[in-house]
Parts: structure tokens; sequence; C-alpha cells
């Protein structure tokens, strides 16, 4: 990845970091002088990350829905540095009722959202020593609502995998969190959901904003919290 070496506290690792609200993660952890590993499946999006903060943000893709690319991916990481801080972003939307439900959908759903966060959950606290790891979570996972059946449970899923890990983390001096936004105002809800939804999403940089608070000493006293930022809705 071509990144020089970097002490602990430098280094975030952000995975699903070319989503509309990954690159605003990227962005303020850049802007407040990380190093930044930018992970993402696309090299052609990672690549942009790169150019536009040169000597800070490396890039690296890989599918974090598996087991064995996430290991990987983290044999690479392990030649730059530990981390202190990551955030798994990793995630997307397909909707449908659970009696309307094909087993792709449902097996797309739980290792697209619930999948990646866990493999890099585990393989991030095999290695961290101090810091915290952030995932990102849907209200949709707290509030039931219909249409969005196999997305919600692998939402509620991250929460609670959020909490059984901070639990095992309790004395370690690694933190577990979770943010849970409802509605991200980001170009493919624009394209996407109507004009009256659009008006309560709350923009990618204010849960960045959040989520790097998550990130950093003065929240050292939050662990296994599922933080909401429904903004309006």
């Amino acid at each position: 990845m071509g990144a020089p070496d970097v002490t602990v506290a430098d280094l975030t690792v952000v995975l699903g970091a070319t989503g509309g609200l990954g690159v605003a993660i990227v962005d303020v952890f850049a802007a407040r002088g990380d190093r930044v590993i930018a992970v993402a499946r696309s090299r052609s999006g990672v690549s942009q990350l790169e150019s536009r903060y040169p000597g800070v943000v490396s890039g690296d893709t890989a599918d974090l829905t598996s087991r064995l690319a996430v290991d990987d991916l983290w044999e690479r990481i392990d030649r730059i540095g530990v981390p202190r801080w990551v955030v798994s972003a990793t995630g997307g939307f397909r909707g449908g009722k659970v009696s309307d439900s094909t087993p792709d959908d449902f097996t797309f759903m739980l290792d697209l959202n619930l999948g990646s966060a866990w493999w890099s959950c585990r393989a991030a606290a095999r290695r961290m020593q101090s810091g915290a790891i952030v995932n990102v979570s849907s209200r949709s996972g707290v509030v039931a609502e219909p249409g969005a059946a196999a997305y919600a449970v692998a939402k509620a899923g991250v929460i609670k995998l959020t909490e059984v890990l901070a639990s095992e983390l309790k004395g370690s001096g690694i933190r577990v969190n979770a943010v849970v936004p409802a509605i991200i105002d980001t170009p493919a809800n624009r394209r996407s959901l109507p004009e009256k939804l659009i008006q309560k999403a709350v923009p990618p940089a204010e849960i960045a904003a959040v989520i790097a608070y998550l990130c950093s000493d003065a929240a050292d006293a939050i662990t296994g919290a599922a933080i909401p930022a429904y903004g309006r809705y």
C-alpha cells in the first residue's frame, strides 16, 4: 500500500471508505491529522481518496464480506502498523418483507451488513492494543418498519455484535460503539427517496463527526453504546 510506518495513535482504518458516508469518515480523520487506510471493494474509489490526501491516505481493496479476504487485508495492514481507530462502515440496502424474501436477499443482506462488521471486528480485536472500534448500524435495526426485513435484522445484529464485543474487551483499553443513522443525505438516497424524507436526512459529515468523537480520548468513558444519529427523522 506504500504508506510509511506510523505510530499506533496515528493510524485509522476505515472500512467501506468509498460510500456516501465512508468518504466523509475518511475526510474527518484525514483533516484531524490521522494517517488513514481506506478500504473498499473499488480500486478506483480508494485511488481517488489517495489522490485527495497524498501521503495521508493509503488505499486498499477487499471483499469485506469474506473472512479470508478480510484476514488477507489485515495481514497487509500489519505491515504498516497497529491501528488505534477502526471504523466499519460497509453496508447496503435491499428491501423486502420476510414473506417475500429470497434466500439470496437474506444471505446478501446478512453478509454485506453483519458479516462485514463481524469479520472486521474479529480481525481488529485480535490486533489492537488501545483505542476504539465504531460500527455503523441503522435505525431500521432499532425501530421495526415494514419493507426492509433482512436489512433490519442484519443491522440489529451489528448493534448486538457491538455490545458483545464491548463486553469482551472491557479492561483491554479498547472501546466498541455503534453509530445508528436513520436517513443519510447521500446522492443515492436523493435519487431513490421522496423529497419529504430527504428533508429529514442527516449530512454524512455530521455523522462522521460523531464517529470521530467516539474515536478520540474525549470519549474514553463510552463503550457498548448505540448512538442515534437520526436528525429530524
